[in-house]
């Protein structure tokens, strides 16, 4: 292979508040050959996702902080461009852990090969991937929908929101969304199959209209975004309720958290449960949610979106954008 220039995109400087372009620099560097036991990878296809939001600041938490002036990582399909692995071959697509960067080398147990004739390889990022296997386990796992129950999605025009909703649907639940558009509010019924939505950033009265929407209580609340949505969510939950806590993207940019109603009472009260969740705690069962996802993708039960975003050096852009709700779908950056 002829090699190319190897861009990078550096995390210079940890964002207050929203980031901007200035927290971010493209550089180049050299390509590498692999070792042993190791791939040469081009990569395809990066993923940009809320919580890695978190990681730009520099406080202990679930994974470990971005280092400044350092490649930013997170998932990536890339193609084998050299192998020195018995377990893959060249022209092989595979998802990892990979570095913000056209070429990577890796171990050959740091990446998973991916099936291209379940889905585009893409898919491998959304639906079939990380945030298509967070709806999954979150709602089947900890908010065990049953029929005719209803499920509330907040962030429901997101990578994961839509995916969670259509799930719920095929387990016959009352799917209603809240989103921050009237597209995306079109999108959730006409496309999705969602029952009812509603537009949280012109609605007046919130609390009212999914009352409306949910005459029967709320079962099952899927929380991708905290903040106030969620305060009035809850308090018009059934009991018993069960609430599968994914996300708070509505406070990752908050430099001071705001006060809250305070939440115990209500779960009390109802014997509600609540419960966080990491994707990752469900790993030995990845399998199992892919091959569930894959189906339904083939019968035509699950249908995804994806925003794509065209070169690596516009990943910081795609990145920024997640939190001014411009994507529906699973936000992507496709590199050249």
């Amino acid at each position: 292979m002829k090699k190319q220039v190897n861009r990078q995109i550096l995390l210079i400087k940890r964002p207050v508040g929203l980031p901007d372009d200035s927290c971010f620099k493209l550089t180049i560097s050299e390509i590498l050959d692999p070792a042993y036991g190791q791939l040469l990878l081009h990569t395809k296809f990066l993923s940009v996702d809320p919580y890695m939001r978190g990681r730009m600041n520099d406080r202990k938490s679930y994974v470990p902080p971005f280092q400044l002036n350092k490649v930013l990582n997170g998932s990536i399909v890339a193609e084998v461009i050299e192998s020195k692995s018995n377990s893959f071959a060249k022209g092989d697509f595979v998802v990892g852990n990979l570095p913000w960067q056209d070429y990577s080398i890796t171990g050959e147990k740091q990446v998973r090969k991916i099936n291209p004739e379940l889905a585009p390889v893409s898919t491998a990022l959304g639906v079939l991937g990380m945030t298509g296997l967070t709806a999954y386990f979150g709602l089947l796992d900890i908010g065990q929908p049953q029929k005719n129950e209803t499920v509330v999605v907040s962030g429901a025009a997101g990578a994961v929101g839509m995916i969670v909703g259509q799930i719920a649907k095929i387990n016959g639940c009352h799917v209603v969304g809240i989103a921050g558009s009237d597209i995306k509010i079109k999108y959730l019924i006409e496309k999705l199959g969602f029952d009812s939505a509603v537009n949280y950033k012109t609605n007046t009265d919130l609390r009212k209209s999914l009352n409306e929407a949910c005459p029967n209580g709320i079962d099952i609340y899927f929380d991708n975004v905290g903040g106030i949505i969620s305060d009035t969510v809850l308090s018009l939950i059934n009991k018993y309720a069960r609430i599968p806590l994914c996300g708070q993207i509505s406070l990752y940019n908050e430099t001071l958290i705001p006060l809250g109603p305070r939440i115990q009472p209500v779960l009390l009260t109802n014997c509600a449960l609540m419960k966080g969740f990491l994707v990752y705690n469900y790993e030995d069962r990845f399998d199992e949610g892919i091959s569930h996802l894959a189906d339904w993708l083939k019968t035509k039960k699950l249908k995804y979106a994806e925003n794509i975003v065209e070169g690596l050096e516009n990943a910081p852009k795609a990145f920024i954008g997640l939190f001014a709700g411009e994507n529906i779908g699973k936000q992507i950056v496709k590199i050249s």
